[in-house]
């Protein structure tokens, strides 16, 4: 019998599993598909052809993370992109990136350029509290008496210290980055378009909303806290696809003892006594263990694993009422050549950077609209990397591979449609999208492979192609994910952990949620609470 059983193979659980076996605990790894990694594996997807399936570039990946699990050693590399940004525009550009930042944005306005070092500057400073609070334990402030709560108020103190630190500038920066709009936040900086829809493009990457979404300026702030090797805000590139983390951290796990048994869902958690105390598979198997640890989307947990009887109509009814859905659609090309942009048409570093096909806040505003009234947008956001530029084991010699993250598109198609039926119609769109600002793209694509909203919950649980596991609004964050009152990692069932993204600190390619859910079983474990 196994101390400690994981459900779900992905990062999370992965980095989960290795801090555990390393404090000695017996751990076993179960996951329904024949790969481990979750949303974050590299597959060939046309002869020759190989790239990330879903998640899709590094930033996020925590650097302790790395350093316990050392996946260097372990045959991780990452290499920074030659340019961050590369925005398309009819008859001009914007790159950004590598020291040039400044001087292309003054080309569309000086007051911008000189506001850029202020706006980094502030932002950063937030960030900086987001990294610091990304591998703490939010406090519990509904469960428990005044015992179980004085823990919770230090830690509160602990966090108000923190950001009682911070001068008034910072302070109000961060309740505005919290509660405003993407939109908003930018427009009180700059006057040009396109410096505001590069930055404003975090606000709604994975995020089914406007850029003038209250809370949008939260999403933006998430995805800048990250760092490639040592440098802050940098994204970079996993040398074999992302599949190359999580086979890392399998390596780092099978040197621990973590036993992965792959091909094998979980159709149940067994409870008994009000506790967890094992698992029944797919296939009828019966697995006991002291502690069950879900790195799953808590509604594929407590909606289809765990029995409603044995939890509170009230916490029933707040997993019915998690929002998750991002309207995402992803797809993975094959190209012959690369692809030429009328505006830039010549080889360089802006091939390496995120290409965003999305010119201006108003356009990302308009393609939310168009989505929610017809199912997807008619001029989609694409975002596309060509990570073969930086790594040429993905694709054959002179040929490319590139991703596609695609939005606005409905979670769920309204009107009783099926993402079975529209798939090829609208990954044509977003051929032609691309095809709009580098002609002669749609002709160099050689293969293609497409992942609607249904596609990416079949294929990977993510529930309504939710890349976060839940949206990231400010009644899903921290101590109310994804239910106030069982933030801490800590399910409402005696040993039933939760140490996926819908936790703290929510979505990416981070695997701090693993890291801090290990640090708690690990607590009870010592106070032999399960």
């Amino acid at each position: 019998m196994s101390d400690i059983l994981i459900i779900g193979g992905g990062h999370n659980g992965l980095t989960c599993a290795h801090y555990l076996a390393s404090a000695g605990l017996k751990v076993t790894i179960l996951e329904r598909r024949t790969v481990i990694g979750g949303a974050a594996v590299t597959e060939e997807f046309h002869p020759g052809f190989r790239n990330s399936v879903a998640a899709y570039t590094v930033s996020l990946l925590n650097p302790k993370v790395i350093r316990d699990m050392d996946l260097p050693r372990h045959g991780l590399k990452v290499v920074e992109r030659k340019a961050s940004n590369f925005l398309p525009l009819d008859g001009d550009y914007l790159v950004t990136g590598d020291g040039r930042t400044k001087a292309e944005v003054a080309r569309f306005s000086q007051k911008d350029a000189d506001q850029l070092d202020a706006y980094n500057h502030r932002l950063e400073v937030i960030a900086d509290v987001l990294r610091d609070l990304v591998l703490q334990t939010p406090p519990d402030m509904v469960e428990g008496g005044l015992i179980t709560a004085l823990p919770e108020l230090l830690k509160s103190a602990t966090l108000g210290k923190r950001i009682s630190s911070l001068d008034t500038t910072a302070r109000r920066d961060l309740l505005a980055l919290f509660s405003q709009s993407a939109g908003d936040w930018l427009d009180g900086w700059f006057e040009s378009d396109p410096i505001k829809a590069v930055l404003g493009f975090d606000g709604i990457v994975g995020n089914y909303a406007s850029p003038y979404a209250g809370g949008s300026a939260y999403v933006l702030l998430h995805h800048v806290f990250g760092e490639v090797n040592g440098n802050k805000g940098a994204w970079g590139h996993a040398i074999g696809g992302m599949g190359a983390i999580t086979q890392a951290m399998g390596r780092a796990c099978a040197e621990k003892g973590v036993e992965i048994r792959t091909g094998v869902g979980v159709a149940q958690v067994l409870t008994e006594g009000g506790r967890a105390v094992g698992v029944v598979t797919d296939t009828g198997e019966t697995l006991r263990a002291r502690a069950v640890v879900s790195n799953i989307h808590p509604r594929l947990l407590f909606q289809t694993l765990v029995d409603p009887a044995v939890l509170s109509p009230d916490f029933n009814e707040r997993i019915e009422r998690y929002r998750s859905g991002s309207g995402t659609f992803r797809m993975n090309v094959a190209l012959s050549q690369l692809p030429s942009f009328t505006c830039l048409p010549q080889d360089g570093d802006h091939m390496t950077a995120g290409i965003i096909m999305a010119p201006s806040l108003a356009y990302m505003e308009r393609a939310y609209i168009d989505a929610r009234t017809h199912g997807w947008s008619k001029e989609p956001i694409v975002e596309m990397l060509i990570p073969s530029t930086l790594d040429d084991s993905l694709s054959p010699p002179g040929q490319h591979v590139a991703s596609l993250f695609c939005q606005h598109v409905q979670p769920v198609l309204s009107g009783g449609r099926s993402w079975d039926d529209h798939r090829e119609e609208v990954a044509d769109l977003m051929i032609d999208t691309v095809d709009r600002w580098a002609p002669g793209f749609k002709a160099s694509v050689l293969g293609r492979q497409v992942k609607s909203p249904m596609d990416l919950e079949r294929d990977f649980g993510l529930v309504g192609g939710d890349i976060f596991h839940g949206a990231l609004t400010i009644d899903q964050m921290f101590s109310a994910r994804p239910v106030l009152g069982h933030g801490a990692h800590r399910a409402p069932l005696k040993g039933l952990y939760m140490c996926g993204a819908g936790t703290h600190p929510g979505g990416g390619v981070t695997g701090a949620p693993g890291h801090n859910a290990a640090r708690e079983i690990l607590k009870d474990a010592r106070r032999r609470a399960f």
